[in-house]
């Protein structure tokens, strides 16, 4: 009978056990969370989100409902500019801006974000999307907060028409909207009527790979023949 033999580490297998045995908070930790030094600022209202929920977690300057963001603090950060990675704070609830000497913001800035209701801004900065992208506005001394964020599809009946037939107005965060294509329809301004033709769009997607494969392979071959 020969000798034991010694099983081989696999990383991949240990990675996959560490993952499963990591605690539940500390998965998949937005890019955003890590912006700025330190934690959420005691007192502020992302703090105290975290504080009033059970099951909420702070990590960085986030709280969260693993995996899901709810709650960004960039209060006194020193930024000139969002953080990379701000998208991440699409699902965010409540963010702090505040303190911080923010240019004005690009408008696609809060694209998606359709679950924020209440935001601080430093003063110079007007709120995401407008005043009439808010229910209610309260000026401070260096702050301006913005609450309750509205339906711009419904806060002017003149936004109809900015959605093509067989579709409709949906938000897609403050003061934007986009528009969704109704039951059969796709496409372009939702003009095709019926199903998106999976079989056919994987089927020619699937050809043009085997294609390009065996053309690669060809040239290859070809070359290892020539050397």
């Amino acid at each position: 009978m020969g000798p034991a033999r010694r099983a081989c580490p696999c990383p991949w297998a240990l990675a996959l056990l560490l993952l499963a045995a990591a605690p539940r908070g500390a998965r998949a930790v937005p890019q955003v969370c890590a912006c700025c030094p330190g934690e959420a600022r005691r007192g502020s209202a992302v703090a105290r989100l975290c504080a009033e929920r059970p099951g909420l977690l702070l990590r960085g300057r986030c709280c969260l409902d693993p995996p899901r963001l709810l709650g960004l603090d960039m209060g006194s950060c020193n930024r000139t500019s969002l953080c990379p990675g701000f998208q991440d704070a699409s699902t965010a609830v409540v963010i702090d801006l505040t303190e911080n000497p923010l240019e004005k913001l690009p408008d696609a800035s809060f694209l998606g974000f359709t679950s924020l209701q209440s935001i601080a801004v430093p003063l110079a900065l007007d709120c995401p999307g407008g005043s009439a992208a808010w229910e209610n506005i309260t000026a401070g001394a260096d702050s301006r907060l913005c609450q309750g964020q509205r339906n711009a599809c419904n806060s002017s009946g003149e936004l109809a028409w900015l959605c093509p037939e067989n579709s409709q107005c949906a938000p897609n965060g403050p003061g934007l909207v986009q528009c969704l294509c109704w039951g059969p329809y796709h496409g372009y301004k939702c003009l095709r009527e019926g199903t998106f033709p999976m079989l056919l769009f994987y089927g020619v997607l699937g050809a043009v790979t085997a294609a390009l494969s065996l053309l690669v392979w060809g040239t290859q071959r070809r070359k290892a023949k020539a050397s």
